[in-house]
């Protein structure tokens, strides 16, 4: 880890919105992460960018112009939650993007490894949001991704759709825990990362085309989109405790 103060990162030195304040980024190499922090940058923010692979990460920094980062695995809790308690100094934002959705039939299970997928989320949430009440400025925010696609039952979703309700109900208890700090929950569907193509695979286009005609919007919903939401709900102070569905209205189609 860099030893920098997170308020010392970047080079941003511009009038915007988010003039003067850091934000952390946990998964902040790729996809939504590194898009945020993009988006963070123009607003006149600067950045601290954490991920596990320490090439990309360098590729990412350059890319948003932050000489601050730090290289380890987030899907670690404990880890995680010592990593916030060590940052030097106050920050403005923290949002974690890290991990991503496990979909196993329900015949495949492991139990051992289901107990820990599920109890693993909660306990990131919980650690972060624990450090993060000492170390986040009043008013600043904590963001964390959830998602839409387990809310409507389905063969196959057992252990995502338990994930997809839990985390509202942990973010709204949590918001009356870590007051005057707020914490929110970003909640997209499909949306078109490097970790979706590296999903799919050679499904990839057959799903972009089918969402494209099946979503209310018309469009495969990209990082950018679900970055924009985490800048406003940065900005906006009067948000806290609540999910917010950046998904084009996957939810309420059939496919």
């Amino acid at each position: 880890m860099n030893p920098t103060n997170p308020a010392d990162a970047g080079t941003a030195g511009a009038a915007g919105p988010l003039a003067g304040q850091t934000v952390v980024i946990v998964g902040g190499s790729a996809g939504i992460g590194l898009e945020t922090a993009r988006q963070v940058r123009a607003a006149g923010g600067d950045v601290m960018l954490v991920a596990r692979n320490a090439e990309r990460l360098e590729r990412a920094a350059k890319d948003v112009g932050t000489t601050n980062t730090a290289v380890f695995d987030a899907s670690d809790p404990v880890r995680l939650e010592q990593f916030v308690r060590d940052l030097p100094g106050r920050v403005d934002h923290l949002m974690v993007t890290a991990g991503q959705p496990k979909y196993t039939a329900f015949d495949d299970l492991d139990l051992n490894d289901a107990a820990t997928a599920f109890g693993g989320r909660v306990a990131m949430m919980l650690g972060v949001a624990r450090a993060g009440r000492d170390k986040l400025r009043p008013g600043g925010t904590l963001l964390f991704i959830g998602g839409t696609g387990g809310r409507r039952p389905a063969l196959g979703m057992a252990q995502i759709g338990a994930v997809t309700a839990a985390l509202p109900a942990l973010t709204a208890n949590l918001a009356l825990e870590i007051a005057p700090v707020r914490i929110n929950l970003i909640a997209p569907g499909f949306v078109d990362t490097p970790l979706s193509a590296t999903l799919l695979g050679d499904r990839l286009d057959a799903r972009r085309r089918q969402l494209r005609e099946t979503l209310p919007i018309r469009r495969v919903v990209g990082p950018e989109d679900v970055a924009a939401m985490g800048v406003h709900l940065m900005l906006n102070t009067a948000l806290t405790g609540a999910t917010y569905d950046v998904d084009g209205g996957q939810q309420f189609t059939a496919g």
